[in-house]
C-alpha cells in the first residue's frame, strides 16, 4: 500500500508537542576525520546542501556545523510515495585549544563540507636535535 502525503501529515500530527519543535527532521551528517603534521581535515556528507545553505560557527572551542535543505516537490503533482526523507543537518564538535580558529576554511563540493582546522604554530611537532654530550 503506498504512502500518501496526508498520511505522512497524520502521522506526524499524532507525535507529542515536544517532538514537533521543527519545521523539517534534523539529521547528523557522518564525518571521516584525518590528521596531517599542519592541520585537522573534516569531511562532512551533507546531501542536498548547497554552499549557501551551509553554517560554519566556532564559539569558545565549539565548532557547529550545520546546513538547509530546500525541499522541491513538482507542481500539479501528487505524492504517491514518500522513502526519501528530507531533513537539515547539524554536528557539534569541541575543539582543541592547538587549533588556529583564525585561520579554519570550509569548502562545500557536491554535497561534502571540508573543513580545514590548521593547528597552532605550538601545537606542530618540532624536531629536536641531539648533541653528543661532552
Amino acid at each position: 500500500m503506498a504512502t500518501t502525503e496526508r498520511d505522512l501529515q497524520r502521522r506526524e500530527a499524532q507525535l507529542p508537542e515536544a517532538e514537533r519543535t521543527r519545521a523539517s527532521r534534523v539529521y547528523v551528517p557522518r564525518v571521516d576525520i584525518w590528521e596531517t603534521p599542519d592541520a585537522i581535515i573534516v569531511a562532512a556528507d551533507m546531501p542536498g546542501v548547497g554552499e549557501k545553505a551551509v553554517d560554519v560557527t566556532v564559539d569558545k572551542n565549539v565548532l557547529t556545523i550545520s546546513g538547509k535543505v530546500e525541499q522541491s516537490r513538482p507542481e500539479n503533482h501528487t505524492l504517491l510515495l514518500s522513502e526519501y526523507e528530507v531533513g537539515d543537518y547539524q554536528r557539534v564538535f569541541t575543539l582543541p585549544n592547538e587549533i588556529d580558529q583564525d585561520r579554519i576554511q570550509a569548502a562545500m563540493r557536491n554535497g561534502v563540507l571540508r573543513l580545514t582546522l590548521p593547528k597552532a604554530q605550538a601545537a606542530k611537532p618540532k624536531k629536536i636535535q641531539v648533541k653528543s654530550a661532552a
